[in-house]
């Protein structure tokens, strides 16, 4: 009945007033919330401070905290059953072996931290104590109508671990690149237009991180058989099939910057930052201000910004002495390597046998049969080519398999680095922060309210034996033959070598996921456009007069399309004959190039764009090839040669096809095909229209119809494109879509923007993709939704007589 489903729907929703007797504080506890149901957490030790995050995490998205321990755990099917892929998801993260290389880094991290996780799980576990599991969340009575639900696992400080790793592993590179230049040698059958598709990244235009000359690149060319072909399919299918905590592909990426104070208003630096994410519901990160009633050694902390539930502390934001965010990197830190195999033994060189390691493991399945697995481990890591291959015997002769080396699997210590950070207070404790930050690799920006603003680049990067003129290549462009002398990674790159900058003579530092510089890094990097367009935004603003919090908001909010600033000039100069299909074209003649969510032209140029990119590079490749910052600069470098064969559309027999024919084909298609999606005035198209944020439930988001309405949040039309510094991602695909199809929703989108302003840190200002609760019976489900889909963004307070005049709820929890 409906008066059961309200009361089965508000169940779990959490006491957030009052006080509460908790068993295992060693003192009062203060817990304050804004209107948003963001909340400042005050202890007298960090004991007590991390147990209250704890605690307030469980209390507000336990499931998703569940949800992520599974799936990083390789447990993921005995929490949804077979669903979504979760059995072939949990054997590969099972091969890979998370939840063992996260038990090893317990035992290495420092005591300090470890009584961190420690008093975290604590947190967490005193809320689930006796309580229910219809009412920690909805989800579980929600499983429970067609799988058996149990109580869920006490919280251990592996799980927060298990989860990092997981983290990491969706902001890696380059395995994928890996595997798109051998599907790609596959398909053309010519090392030259493989590296043609690949191109270098364009340092000339687009200004690295560290903008110093780099060693002159040695030229390498694509092997003339790719090794072990079908083992590597086997491994792309095995890879594709791993879970995402963060979102997956090329739209995962983050800008950004930092601003000197000499050239702001308030004297002191403007550091801003947005991260881009899968959407999500429950959305990414959770907003909390965790604070030590007195700062001191045993009590270090005093800090607000993002954190995200599973994980203790503060992951990006500000403390009362430095503000600092990180993005992800895109060093090469994973390598394939084919192994032939006999059996279970690896052959080497010579001929040698070595054994590899195996050992059997068990998928458990909720309301299904155990699938077993069998785990093979040879020097260079886990075998993945035939993880989901269960049903065939292995032979019993000489064949190849996959196996991958990716610097997350040897542990390490990065939670360390993360609470090192949340307490840095100057660049030297960055930069000692950073010597520990092992996995992700990731670009630290920050800036600090005595003035300084700085970059310092962090991770494990491999070390690898270059061989020129080998074939394969060994820099790791290129899966490589593990049977080779000199295959394997060397070491690790020194941290105090990796690039940094402080107070650079330009008066800004900008991190989008473009090249390093600096250092000669191996890495697959974004090209570059987001950077460069900040750049020429920071640059025009400052020739007028200084920042403020509302320009750095606005540089984040841009819409400029670079793949338009590409490609406009060439779509006006084709002459369309008829009327009726020249009248999209004649949306773009005053376009200013901004993907506005109400812009008929951005509309129109977006279904251009697709079907340039299925004439030209899509059709003659393999599916996912083409990304977002890659495919702009792969047109911009055949746009001024109308006869570049790559123009010729290869699913027409003929071979004549140059750019205007192409350019024209798109033109008049795309017109017929918004004509079917939107109607035929194209003065009334918007981009916003199909171009639209849906955040989705990871469990119950493709469920009957009343529990996706619960679960999910309606959809909100964006601007934004893939390669905009608002970077709103959509999927192009690679073939001319049905009318019926809308490939233009978006998948990846920022999943949070932050404005700090170092001079007055109670100006600063944030927003989040969702909400900070996971109960979809809370006001806070969503109610920062709408907000950032429109570009605004709510006050930050974080002194303590802000953080009191903004809460609306304080909850004490004594012991």
């Amino acid at each position: 009945t409906g008066i059961t489903a309200v009361v089965t729907v508000r169940r779990p929703l959490p006491t957030h007033a009052g006080q509460l007797s908790v068993s295992g504080l060693d003192d009062e506890v203060t817990v304050v919330r804004d209107a948003r149901g963001v909340p400042t957490i005050t202890a007298a030790s960090s004991h007590d401070l991390f147990f209250a995050q704890g605690y307030t995490d469980a209390q507000d998205r336990f499931f998703l905290m569940d949800y992520r321990r599974h799936m990083a755990s390789g447990t993921l099917a005995a929490l949804v059953g077979d669903q979504d892929g979760a059995i072939e998801s949990d054997m590969v993260v099972r091969t890979m072996g998370w939840r063992k290389v996260a038990e090893k880094e317990l035992t290495l991290l420092s005591p300090t931290t470890v009584g961190y996780l420690q008093a975290y799980a604590e947190g967490v576990n005193a809320y689930l104590y006796k309580r229910p599991v219809n009412n920690i969340a909805v989800e579980y009575p929600l499983l429970q109508i067609h799988l058996p639900v149990h109580d869920p696992a006490v919280w251990d400080p592996v799980d927060s671990l298990v989860w990092l790793k997981a983290i990491a592993w969706d902001l890696r590179g380059n395995d994928a690149d890996e595997l798109a230049r051998t599907q790609a040698l596959r398909k053309l059958n010519d090392p030259d237009a493989v590296a043609t598709l690949f191109p270098p990244y364009p340092g000339e235009t687009n200004t690295p991180i560290v903008n110093e000359p780099l060693p002159a690149p040695v030229a390498v060319a694509g092997p003339a058989v790719p090794p072990a072909a079908g083992a590597l399919d086997g491994a792309a299918d095995a890879l594709a099939a791993v879970g995402h905590g963060l979102g997956d592909g090329a739209g995962v990426g983050s800008n950004s910057w930092v601003v000197s104070g000499e050239h702001t208003t308030s004297g002191r630096p403007l550091l801003a930052s947005d991260l881009h994410m899968a959407v999500s519901q429950p959305g990414v990160w959770s907003q909390v201000g965790l604070r030590c009633a007195k700062v001191t050694p045993q009590c270090p902390f005093d800090a607000s910004g993002f954190s995200t539930a599973g994980f203790p502390g503060v992951m990006i934001g500000h403390n009362a002495s430095l503000a600092w965010t990180w993005t992800a990197m895109g060093a090469d830190v994973t390598d394939l390597f084919a192994e032939r195999v006999d059996g279970d033994d690896v052959l080497g060189p010579d001929g040698t046998r070595t054994p590899m390691a195996v050992r059997t493991e068990t998928i458990k399945v909720a309301g299904g049969d155990r699938v077993p697995l069998t785990v093979r481990t040879t020097r260079h890591g886990p075998v993945v080519s035939d993880v989901l291959d269960t049903n065939s015997a292995r032979p019993n002769r000489t064949s190849y398999e996959v196996a991958l080396s990716w610097a997350g699997l040897t542990p390490g210590l990065t939670a360390d680095a993360l609470f090192a950070l949340s307490t840095a207070s100057d660049a030297d404790a960055v930069q000692a922060a950073a010597a520990s930050f092992h996995a992700p690799a990731v670009n630290i920006v920050f800036g600090t309210t005595d003035g300084h603003i700085g970059y310092q680049a962090a991770g494990r990067i491999p070390v690898r034996e270059v061989v020129v003129g080998a074939d394969p290549p060994t820099d790791g462009t290129w899966p490589r033959r593990g049977w080779e002398d000199g295959a394997s990674w060397t070491g690790w790159m020194d941290p105090a070598g990796l690039p940094h900058v402080l107070d650079p003579a330009e008066g800004f530092i900008i991190a989008a996921n473009q090249q390093v510089g600096g250092v000669d890094l191996p890495g697959d990097w974004d090209y570059g456009y987001r950077s460069q367009r900040i750049r020429t935004l920071l640059t025009t603003m400052l020739a007028d007069g200084p920042l403020d919090v509302a320009a750095m908001q606005r540089i984040a909010l841009d819409k400029h399309s670079p793949a338009a600033e590409v490609l406009l000039d060439s779509l006006l100069k084709i002459e369309i004959d008829d009327s009726w299909e020249a009248a999209g074209q004649e949306l773009l003649r005053t376009w200013d190039m901004q993907m506005d969510a109400d812009s008929p032209a951005a509309m129109y140029f977006a279904a251009v764009w697709k079907i340039v990119l299925a004439k030209t590079f899509a059709d003659e490749l393999p599916g996912g090839l083409i990304g977002d910052s890659r495919a702009v600069e792969l047109i911009a470098q055949i746009v001024d040669y109308p006869h570049s064969p790559w123009w010729d559309d290869a699913a027409t027999p003929r071979v004549t096809e140059g750019r205007d024919e192409v350019l024209l084909r798109a033109m008049t298609r795309a017109r017929t095909e918004l004509t079917a999606q939107l109607g035929s005035d194209p003065s009334t198209w918007k981009w916003g229209t199909l171009h639209h944020v849906t955040p989705t439930h990871p469990v119950l988001g493709d469920a009957s119809w009343p529990v996706r309405r619960l679960v999910n949040v309606s959809s909100r039309p964006v601007g934004g494109s893939m390669v905009s510094v608002d970077a709103t991602t959509w999927e192009p695909g690679t073939e001319e879509e049905p009318t019926v199809r809308n490939c233009y929703t978006v998948v990846t989108a920022p999943s949070m923007r932050m404005v700090v302003d170092l001079g007055d840190l109670d100006a600063s200002t944030w927003v989040n993709l969702a909400g900070t609760s996971g109960h979809p019976a809370s006001s806070h489900y969503s109610d920062q939704f709408g907000a950032w889909a429109s570009g605004r963004y709510y006050s930050w307070p974080f002194g303590v007589d802000a953080v009191r005049g903004a809460g609306k709820q304080t909850l004490r929890l004594v012991p």
